[in-house]
């Protein structure tokens, strides 16, 4: 069997791809252009990857069994194609969900608490050093205890973030993006409810329901002191919108993910008047060291059990 992954760099170069190598022919490539993908997997077996496109144009007359994928979301990939040519494609849940959890949490305490103003305050020789009083109280810190707190998604990673929120004191409720999402523990509240909340946290997966969800007229009924949180998928939020209104207005917004990945060079997120209302990571939320050990077991065993259902079928 020959096992193509096609780009190892969104893995972090410290992941050991060693035990790959146990289950046949391995070859990785560090990044995998879209006019590269037909020529690197004409003659594989089996494909990793976590964000490579794969469609009817790159897996047409390939002998591709599996595409094994390292990661949740299977939006990357035609399922339809493979399912009609007979493709597997296996992706990994559940890896992630402490992970997510504690870097929403990070960059909600990081706003609240305005941790980056006031590090760099005490790293400049003309901030605390040279101040006449022991205390400087420039940036607001503001408690998350008796915040009004919604979850908007609430499957595993909704559940996680509701939990600590409550750990926080904070009054949580959430709101279920697909309509089937039940629990009694707490209150649960429709779309037009969230956006009077405190704070927003959103851990959804990107579909026709969730698409644009946070649009402009929503975004403009948010109450002024809102923090708004995305750690789902960027798509979900208008953020050209949200833009405009941060720069307005007293809206607050952490994100972990944009609409289009890597940052584009004319995103509105470059030129905003009032930097301090946004906080932004490089789409790492998932990617906590203990995290990817899993995954990559975890896709390990997807392979694993592939070639053994194909063994047994021969």
């Amino acid at each position: 069997m020959k096992i193509v992954l096609l780009d190892a760099d969104t893995l972090g170069r410290d992941t050991d791809l060693g035990a790959f190598a146990s289950l046949g022919e391995f070859i990785s490539y560090k990044t995998t252009s879209q006019n590269e993908v037909k020529g690197r997997i004409k003659d594989a077996d089996i494909i990793i990857t976590n964000k490579v496109c794969l469609g009817k144009n790159e897996l047409e007359n390939s002998k591709v069994g599996l595409i094994a994928l390292t990661a949740t979301g299977t939006n990357n990939i035609d399922l339809e194609f493979c399912a009609k040519s007979g493709i597997v494609v296996k992706n990994v849940a559940n890896y992630s969900t402490n992970s997510v959890a504690q870097q929403c949490f990070a960059s909600l305490l990081a706003l609240l608490n305005h941790t980056s103003y006031y590090d760099s305050y005490c790293k400049d020789i003309n901030g605390w050093a040279n101040s006449e009083v022991f205390v400087h109280l420039q940036a607001k810190i503001y408690e998350l205890a008796n915040k009004s707190f919604c979850v908007v998604g609430f499957g595993d990673i909704g559940r996680a973030v509701a939990k600590i929120a409550s750990a926080f004191n904070c009054n949580v409720c959430y709101y279920s993006t697909s309509g089937k999402n039940n629990n009694n523990e707490y209150k649960r509240v429709n779309f037009e409810d969230v956006l009077k909340y405190n704070i927003i946290s959103i851990h959804a997966p990107l579909n026709e329901k969730t698409q644009n969800l946070f649009n402009k007229n929503a975004i403009q009924k948010l109450q002024n002191g809102t923090i708004l949180a995305n750690f789902g998928r960027g798509a979900i939020v208008d953020e050209n919108a949200l833009a405009r209104e941060i720069d307005e207005r007293e809206i607050y917004y952490c994100c972990d993910v944009l609409s289009t990945e890597p940052m584009p060079k004319n995103h509105p997120f470059l030129s905003l008047k009032h930097k301090e209302h946004l906080l932004l990571s490089p789409h790492i939320a998932w990617a906590s060291v203990e995290a990817r050990k899993t995954l990559m077991g975890l896709v390990y065993e997807n392979i694993k059990n592939f070639l053994k259902e194909k063994n047994n079928e021969s």
